[in-house]
């Protein structure tokens, strides 16, 4: 039974100074800056092994957002890859990693003014998300990502994709599909750890479309893309949002199996 959505979430803090110094300044989701010159590839359409993430959001276009890079990502994402990292450990800091991501993502959707009454009897201007929010995981391994937006978000209602393979065709093919009635007039986060070929995610916003979502109001949480991946979402949905921590050639494609346990 899915809880009720609490439309109304507490008000905190993202005013600054304006006289506060750049360094200061909030940050906003960008592409981490590489120390290394990108090498030509032979094909300029299509991204290659030994091109910066700068080289591929200026490809693929504003729509793929990283999460800004510092050591505490960067180690989570080297635990994660490690093939010899324990279970326990992979689950632990796969959950900080999606946390991270949530909390990104939750940042992009807009929110209003607001001004509250503090305990002493003072008024504080603060902020407040607005309504008409939800999740929606791609099954399996989206539902990895769900507990981190709960977390975040104690009653959101969550939607649900199940998405496989056909076996004769080998194509992407929905077998389940449960969201709000009003999913037409949210704004959607779409849950899907491990973006690679692109096919599942495509899938699962064509059926967003179906129930009347545009695409402009989804936005898409990984944790790791493929350039090709990447690419092929925003190709076939120009307006989607892609929200991830690292764009690379190689994704860890164990993810659903060692968080769930199934290898």
């Amino acid at each position: 039974m899915e809880t009720d959505l609490i439309e109304k979430m507490p008000c905190h803090n993202q005013q600054l100074n304006k006289s506060e110094s750049p360094e200061h300044a909030a940050k906003h989701v960008r592409f981490a800056p590489s120390s290394a010159a990108a090498e030509p590839c032979q094909d300029d359409t299509k991204p290659c092994e030994n091109q910066t993430t700068s080289d591929i959001q200026r490809q693929i276009g504003p729509q793929l957002k990283l999460l800004p890079l510092n050591d505490q990502i960067r180690e989570l994402q080297t635990i994660i890859r490690d093939k010899s990292t324990s279970r326990g450990d992979f689950v632990f800091c796969a959950d900080r990693l999606i946390r991270l991501v949530v909390e990104e993502g939750l940042n992009q959707l807009p929110y209003s003014e607001c001004t509250v009454t503090t305990p002493t009897g003072h008024k504080y201007e603060g902020v407040k998300f607005e309504k008409g929010n939800c999740g929606v995981s791609i099954m399996r391994s989206g539902e990895a990502m769900e507990q981190g937006l709960r977390d975040c978000c104690r009653s959101i209602r969550i939607g649900k994709i199940l998405i496989q393979s056909d076996e004769e065709t080998q194509k992407a093919k929905v077998y389940y599909a449960k969201f709000p009635p009003d999913i037409s007039r949210r704004k959607v986060l779409l849950m899907y750890p491990i973006l690679s070929t692109g096919n599942t995610v495509i899938e699962a916003v064509r059926v967003l479309n179906e129930h009347g979502l545009l695409a402009k109001h989804i936005i898409l949480l990984s944790l790791f893309s493929t350039p090709h991946g990447a690419q092929s979402i925003v190709q076939e949905f120009p307006d989607i949002t892609i929200l991830t921590t690292e764009v690379h050639a190689v994704a860890p494609t164990h993810f659903g199996q060692r968080y769930f346990g199934t290898d």
